[in-house]
């Protein structure tokens, strides 16, 4: 049992940029000229096919990662539009969890901006190859030289363009194609749906040929055949080119580099061929390593259809009419409909129900799915994002998708009893879907708390409980995700002693805390000796200290940043008890941290700034006033780009305010960068108002 096309004809791609660069665009046009759509949607119409949702096609953004598969040239594309809002990072994480290969989009007048520097990251991380494209040439101000330049510089990419645009802005006519060596013309008339290869004009033949030689130049560093050919003097031929392009751009040696306008149709049936050309196939890339479950060795599987079956969960989907809809990676083998699987992560056994190819929102009936491809199935009911999937009999748990900490909650109550079933159902749906959404009630007030990625997140989240599931709420002011850590070495003492009569509880622990480097979490340390503490105390010890951890004893925020090492104790062979050490380390662990300098965290947001020139001096002042740290001024394009860091807790409705004070000529990004200490006057007054707040409620 076999896949219709070998597994060398699969490409598995996503395409990535900052907001507003076209990835959904470019998207539309990749299906229109590739057959799968007859009628291209626009994005701002509210029409683009792979935008589905109602929040998507009123707000012109992608908000969730959209699978669709088309054809080009006898090969399989698999295609997953990703959102460009910094907010939906998830989406974006999960998808390059499981792609071979990348589009990555930048416009040709913004260059690199935030949000493609971010996601080009995330890809590194999972060594994505990628191809860049220098999106929107035809817009005013575009410039593809530069940004060329900022790819090279800003992303430290070894970028090497195979075709140079022909004019800019509206006197962008076309391409000329390095490796054919001819020049591309658009058809105006025609919508540009139809071209011409002509010989490259007089007066672009110098530059041509220059960017051909940097081209061979770097490629042939990569391939020793064409090293030999160009050392020689000779010419290499346009598939000897090809080989060792496709070769350099799989070993991450180099990005191949294009351009056009998806908007005007130019340029993307170059881009469809160089997907098929340069980006790999499953079989490509490295076998996938996971840990067999027998005996917990590394393991790999190969990508093939004979192997035993293996496949990442990297989303779940609810659909009103099938229900819990969980999207799959296959990494080797097959899965038929109807058949058994195991959920390595779960240990659990579950029966695959139906099995669908995607369209964005629609869904075609499959049989099974192979090696290389991606589906989603009907039936893993017990199963979540990052679950592996395997073989009964052949058990291996993959490496799981990371996903970044929310940094604002907001509370949440229902406006009806009949609304209160309702919240509770909606919001496991929503986190099931959506790792970076967490819900929790907070134990003091018995409020319903959502923490999310940003205002739009939580926005676009509460939209969907009202029109999805029906569910009325009020929403409470966002609040920051604060946390909890200290300054200095403490040693503690502590005794939990209670008689009341039969057994008494009895527990004795001495700990030391200190801090640790941002970032490091929890460490816990065991050094008892001598048996003073039996050992089978100590995991309650550590659950003790952990509860303590959960609402810090500073103004109950997390803690982290926090070594615990357990240093002496003693036990008392009646009275002693799992539960008397896991009080004993939460009361020992809380008197510690008040005598360590406990101090609050707060999220610290990068901010960039588009703006007018005029408006510099406004902006600065207004950054100022928000306890902000201005990074850098720079000039692109006739305007001023503004870097600053500025804490989350001063950003909450920056949007309306930089409209108002900019006549709505400057726009901003930010996203999540570190977490600093909060000035210790401010962090008096958030724990006095959290104290003043609970004991009102």
């Amino acid at each position: 049992m076999a896949n219709l096309l070998p597994l060398s004809k699969v490409r598995n791609i996503g395409i990535m940029a900052h907001i507003d660069a076209g990835k959904t665009t470019t998207t539309e046009r990749i299906l229109y000229y590739s057959g799968k759509i007859h009628r291209v949607g626009e994005v701002h119409d509210g029409a683009a096919t792979m935008d589905w949702m109602d929040q998507e096609k009123e707000r012109g953004i992608t908000i969730t990662a959209a699978a669709t598969t088309t054809h080009w040239n006898g090969h399989e594309i698999n295609i997953i539009d990703t959102p460009g809002h910094v907010d939906f990072t998830a989406e974006v994480e999960r998808s390059l969890r499981v792609l071979d290969g990348a589009i990555a989009l930048f416009c040709a007048v913004g260059g690199v901006q935030p949000q493609s520097e971010t996601v080009w990251r995330q890809s590194e991380k999972y060594n994505i190859p990628k191809i860049a494209f220098i999106n929107k040439m035809d817009r005013i101000g575009a410039d593809f030289f530069t940004v060329l330049g900022e790819i090279e510089e800003t992303l430290g990419a070894n970028a090497v363009p195979i075709v140079i645009p022909i004019g800019a802005e509206d006197q962008f006519f076309g391409i000329i194609d390095l490796i054919q060596m001819k020049a591309v013309y658009y058809d105006d008339t025609n919508l540009n749906l139809t071209y011409q290869e002509i010989d490259i004009p007089e007066e672009m033949l110098e530059m041509a040929v220059k960017y051909r030689k940097h081209l061979i130049e770097r490629i042939s560093e990569q391939d020793e055949e064409l090293f030999e050919i160009y050392i020689a003097g000779n010419e290499p031929t346009e598939k000897q080119i090809r080989n060792a392009l496709r070769k350099a751009t799989i070993n991450l040696a180099v990005v191949p580099v294009m351009c056009g306008s998806a908007y005007k149709n130019k340029g993307i049936r170059r881009l469809l061929d160089a997907i098929v050309n340069y980006l790999p196939s499953p079989e490509d890339r490295p076998p996938v390593i996971g840990i067999t479950r027998q005996d917990d060795k590394l393991s790999e599987r190969l990508p093939s259809d004979d192997e035993p079956f293996s496949a990442l969960l990297f989303k779940i989907m609810t659909d009103k009419h099938r229900g819990k809809l969980a999207y799959i990676r296959v990494y080797s083998g097959c899965i038929k409909a109807g058949s058994y699987v195991y959920n390595a992560t779960q240990k659990k056994r579950q029966r695959v129900g139906r099995i669908f190819q995607v369209h964005a929102n629609k869904i075609e009936d499959r049989d099974a799915i192979y090696c290389g491809e991606i589906g989603a199935i009907v039936g893993l009911s017990e199963s979540a994002t990052g679950d592996t999937i395997c073989h009964e009999d052949f058990p291996i748990l993959l490496e799981a998708i990371e996903f970044p900490t929310p940094v604002v909650s907001v509370s949440v109550k229902p406006n009806s009893r009949q609304d209160r079933d309702r919240l509770a159902i909606s919001l496991q749906k929503l986190t099931e879907e959506d790792p970076t959404f967490i819900v929790r009630t907070d134990q003091e007030t018995s409020e319903t708390v959502i923490s999310g990625m940003g205002e739009l997140h939580l926005e676009i989240l509460l939209d969907r409980l009202k029109r999805e599931f029906k569910v009325e709420t009020e929403v409470g002011v966002p609040q920051v995700a604060y946390r909890e850590t200290i300054y200095r070495n403490v040693t503690e003492v502590t005794k939990y002693v209670k008689q009341s009569g039969g057994h008494g509880q009895y527990a004795h622990v001495v700990m030391e805390i200190e801090p640790l480097p941002p970032g490091k979490g929890f460490e816990f340390n065991n050094k008892i000796v001598g048996g003073v503490v039996p050992r089978e105390y100590i995991p309650a010890i550590e659950k003790g200290v952990i509860d303590a951890m959960e609402k810090g004893p500073y103004a109950g925020f997390p803690v982290v940043n926090v070594r615990c090492t357990l240093i002496d104790g003693s036990f008392h062979e009646v009275d002693s008890s799992e539960m008397a050490f896991r009080i004993a380390g939460s009361m020992c662990f809380k008197a510690a941290f008040q005598k360590a300098g406990p101090k609050l965290l707060e999220p610290m947001m990068s901010v960039e700034i588009t703006s007018p020139e005029e408006y510099l001096g406004v902006l600065t002042g207004s950054i100022a006033t928000k306890r902000g740290k201005i990074i850098s001024m720079d000039m692109k394009n006739g305007t001023r780009i503004l870097k600053a860091q500025v804490p989350l807790a001063e950003m909450f409705g920056y949007t309306n305010e930089l409209r108002n004070i900019t006549s709505g000529r400057a726009s901003a990004s930010m996203h999540f960068d570190h977490y600093e200490v909060v000035p210790f006057s401010i962090a008096e007054e958030i724990v006095e108002k959290r104290r003043n707040g609970k004991a009102k409620k």
